[in-house]
C-alpha cells in the first residue's frame, strides 16, 4: 500500500476542489429553493466531529448474553463450530498467539457456544507487565509490535466517518451484487479518485447487478498532519468514506477487517459478494461480475476466493515489514488469498464476524483472513484471474492482457486511469 506521500499535492488538490465545491454549493443552494420537492436522496453521513484521538476508547461493556447469541453492539453472533482441520493445523505450544487461540477454543461447548462470553470489544489495553510474563522477549519486539499487542483485544473503536445508508434507496434496502471494500489511508486522495473514475464506479451493469464502494481508513497518528477537516468534506462530497478512530498502521489493519465485516453486516447485510482489497489495485470490475454470474448455486454461499498462497511460514527477520517473532507466532500459515484483492460470499458474514471472536488478531491481516475461512471449514479457490503480485512488466500497459484479469496490483492512479481509459474504448480490438 502506498503510504504517505505526495502530500503536497494532496492538499492543493483538495485546496482547489474546496474553492470550487464552495461556490458550487452557493449556486446550487439558490437553486433549490424553487426545486426542493423533486431532489434525489442524498447519502445519510454521519461526522463525528473529532477533538481528542486517544489510542483506545474504553466504553461499557454491551454484550447481552441469550441462548445461543451474543449481542455484540446491535451484531449478533452465531453459534459456531470450529472445524476440526483448524484446530489441528495450529500447533499447540508454547509461543503467546498460539496459547491464545487454544486456550479461547476450550471456552466454546461442544454446541459452539462461548461459555465464557467476555467478547464485547472493549477491553482495557494489556499491560506491559502482563505481556512481559507471557512473553519472555517482549521487551525485544519492535515498538509497532509492542503496540499491536497492547490493543490486539480491542475490537469495538468509534467511528469518526459513518455511511449508515450507503446500501439503501429511499429507506428500502438495495439488492447489491457486489459491495467493494477498499483498504485506503488519509493522505491517498489521488488513489481514492482514480477509483472512483474507473473500477470503483457505483453503476448497475448489465441492467441488474449493482455496485457499491466504501473506503476503509482509520486516522492519522500522532505525527502525521491532521486531515480531518478534509475526509470530512471528502466523505460528504462522495459519500464513501469510512474513517474509525484507530491509528492506520499496518498492524492495525486486522482491526480494519474486523470492523469491515461488522459495518457491512450493519448496513449491507444483503450484498451477495464482497470484495476486499487495496486502493492501488486495478480491478476488472465487469470481469468480476461476469465470473461470479458464471458460479453455480452451491458453490455461491462459500465463496472465498483470489490469488492463493500455500505453504508459507511467518517471516523472522526483525527488517522485514511481515515479521512476526518465534516467542508471538509458532507454526505454518494456512493457506489464504493474497490481502491485495479477493472476494468473498456475502453470506458469510455473520459466520465470519462469528468466529472471529474465537479467534485471536493477527498483524498480517490477509493471514487472519483465510484462518476464518479455515476455521469455517473453507478453503480458499485459486482463480489465475487474481495477480495481487503482478504481471509481466512487458503486459502491465497491455488493456488487452488486463481484459482477462480480474485484478492486479499495483497501478498508481495514472496507469489505472490510462488502462480504464483503453479498455472501455469501442476502437479497442484484441
Amino acid at each position: 500500500m502506498a503510504v504517505f506521500h505526495r502530500m503536497t499535492s494532496y492538499s492543493r488538490l483538495f485546496a482547489a476542489t474546496l474553492m470550487t465545491c464552495t461556490v458550487l454549493v452557493i449556486i446550487y443552494s439558490t437553486l433549490t429553493l424553487e426545486v426542493a420537492e423533486t431532489h434525489c436522496d442524498s447519502p445519510d453521513i454521519s461526522v463525528k466531529p473529532v477533538t481528542d484521538h486517544p489510542s483506545f476508547r474504553v466504553r461499557a461493556a454491551t454484550a447481552d448474553v441469550t441462548q445461543n447469541q451474543v449481542q455484540i453492539s446491535h451484531v449478533r453472533t452465531l453459534a459456531i463450530q470450529v472445524s476440526p482441520g483448524f484446530r489441528s493445523a495450529i500447533p499447540q505450544n508454547s509461543a503467546f498467539w498460539n496459547r491464545k487461540l487454544h486456550s479461547g477454543l476450550q471456552k466454546l461447548d461442544s454446541a459452539g457456544n462461548l461459555t465464557q462470553p467476555d467478547n464485547n470489544g472493549n477491553k482495557m489495553p494489556e499491560s506491559t507487565e502482563s505481556l512481559r510474563t507471557n512473553i519472555v522477549d517482549f521487551d525485544a519486539y519492535p515498538s509497532l509490535y509492542k503496540d499491536f499487542l497492547r490493543s490486539m483485544d480491542f475490537r469495538s473503536p468509534d467511528f469518526l466517518i459513518n455511511q449508515p445508508n450507503k446500501c439503501t434507496s429511499r429507506g428500502k434496502p438495495d439488492q447489491v451484487t457486489l459491495l467493494l471494500g477498499i483498504k485506503s489511508v488519509a493522505q491517498n486522495f489521488e488513489q481514492r479518485q482514480a477509483v472512483r473514475e474507473t473500477w470503483g464506479k457505483e453503476a448497475v451493469y448489465e441492467d441488474s447487478l449493482l455496485v457499491r464502494r466504501v473506503f476503509l481508513l482509520g486516522r492519522s497518528g500522532l505525527d502525521d498532519p491532521d486531515l480531518t477537516g478534509l475526509l470530512s468534506f471528502e466523505a460528504q462530497v462522495f459519500g464513501d468514506l469510512l474513517v474509525w478512530d484507530f491509528v492506520d498502521s499496518f498492524f492495525n489493519l486486522t482491526l480494519k477487517e474486523h470492523v469491515f465485516i461488522k459495518w457491512s453486516l450493519q448496513h449491507c447485510p444483503q450484498a451477495s459478494f464482497i470484495f476486499k482489497g487495496d486502493d492501488d489495485v486495478f480491478v476488472n470490475t465487469k470481469a468480476i461480475l461476469k465470473y461470479l454470474k458464471s458460479l453455480e448455486p452451491a458453490k455461491m454461499s462459500k465463496l472465498y476466493v483470489g490469488q492463493i498462497i500455500s505453504q508459507a511460514s511467518p517471516h523472522r527477520d526483525p527488517r522485514i515489514k511481515y515479521y512476526v517473532p518465534p516467542t508471538f507466532y509458532d507454526g505454518p500459515y494456512l493457506p489464504y488469498a493474497g490481502g491485495g484483492g479477493f472476494v468473498f460470499s456475502g453470506a458469510l458474514l455473520e459466520s465470519l464476524f462469528s468466529i472471529s471472536w474465537c479467534i485471536p488478531f493477527h498483524p498480517i491481516d490477509d493471514v487472519y483472513s483465510g484462518m476464518l475461512f479455515h476455521a469455517l471449514g473453507i478453503s480458499p479457490e485459486v482463480h489465475l484471474g487474481f495477480q495481487t503480485f503482478d504481471i509481466k512488466e512487458q503486459d502491465r500497459g497491455n488493456p488487452c492482457v488486463h481484459r482477462n484479469l480480474l485484478v492486479v496490483h499495483r497501478r498508481s492512479p495514472q496507469q489505472a486511469i490510462r488502462l480504464w481509459r483503453s479498455m472501455e474504448s469501442p476502437l479497442l480490438t484484441c
